[in-house]
């Protein structure tokens, strides 16, 4: 997961990629797949290699806020294999691919926050942060609070570094604070989960964890239009990104917390809340459809 602060960095993680093809197969009706197109996330890291094939049909928007051009060429490769989960994940939503990090995978505060204001500028209606770091700043904490009050969902990874202490990491806990045990909270934390469905061995875990996606030995786009295996809570969080673009998709009169509230009560845990994996492994097809029942009750 890309470090946000001078002198943080990382190496390149891969993740899951869901098709078209298995959305429909859980359970979600392609209207609700072509609805989708009027969602936007933005995806905020090292930039992305938009050619692709997740990418290059898709026509995402794109900007790099160091240098103020369309130009996102991804020289890390971390922001290319989140981009390409996010696209796979969500149906047909519309992409914002807003570069805010180094080739070495270190983000600023400052560019982080000028990446996320961008976004809410363009239309975004869900931010995805995989990065994180062992603190956070005023600036960081505006941006957030601006994307919230913009009526944006902000989802982050919850980091990798059980094994060394298991930190808290932001920008995550600002979402799902500490202590909270996953009551309330602005937006989402996302731990990764095995194949089994259980908390992966590096995954973050704690109060601060809002729910959990697969990220393990996980199948992602690498830059070149390569493909490859690799593990991480950073490829996790961008499938919850695209199933909560489905579900805003089934009922466009949800709010961001609204939106969050489904994806976190649909999940593998039933309603109940662990500090491993919080209210459990995304289920997009129970989302969806919960989504849809509340908008029929509504009519």
């Amino acid at each position: 997961m890309p470090a946000r602060g001078a002198g943080r960095s990382v190496g390149a993680m891969l993740a899951v990629l869901a098709t078209l093809a298995s959305a429909v197969a859980v359970g979600i009706p392609s209207a609700v797949v072509h609805a989708s197109a009027g969602v936007e996330i933005a995806v905020v890291d090292t930039g992305a290699d938009v050619t692709v094939p997740e990418l290059a049909g898709r026509h995402p928007l794109t900007f790099d806020t160091r240098t103020g051009t369309a130009d996102v060429r991804d020289a890390n490769g971390h922001g290319t294999f989140v981009a390409s989960i996010a696209a796979a994940s969500s149906g047909e939503a519309r992409l914002i691919l807003v570069k805010a990090g180094s080739s070495s995978g270190a983000f600023t505060d400052d560019a982080e926050a000028a990446a996320i204001r961008y976004a809410i500028g363009h239309g975004a209606r869900i931010i995805n942060l995989s990065i994180g770091g062992p603190d956070t700043t005023p600036v960081e904490q505006a941006a957030i609070a601006y994307a919230v009050r913009s009526g944006a969902l902000v989802v982050a990874s919850a980091g990798n570094d059980y094994g060394l202490g298991n930190p808290v990491e932001y920008p995550a806990a600002l979402l799902q604070p500490v202590g909270s045990d996953g009551r309330g909270g602005i937006g989402l934390v996302v731990a990764a989960s095995t194949a089994s469905g259980s908390r992966a061995p590096f995954s973050g875990s704690g109060s601060w964890i809002s729910l959990a996606a697969p990220g393990v030995d996980v199948y992602g786009a690498v830059r070149g239009k390569r493909h490859g295996y690799g593990s991480g809570t950073s490829f996790a969080a961008p499938q919850v990104a695209g199933a909560a673009a489905l579900v805003w998709a089934a009922d466009p009169l949800l709010t961001a917390r609204g939106v969050a509230r489904i994806l976190e009560r649909t999940a593998s845990g039933h309603g109940s809340w662990t500090p491993e994996l919080g209210y459990g492994v995304v289920d997009v097809g129970a989302a969806v459809a919960a989504a849809r029942r509340e908008l029929a009750l509504r009519r």
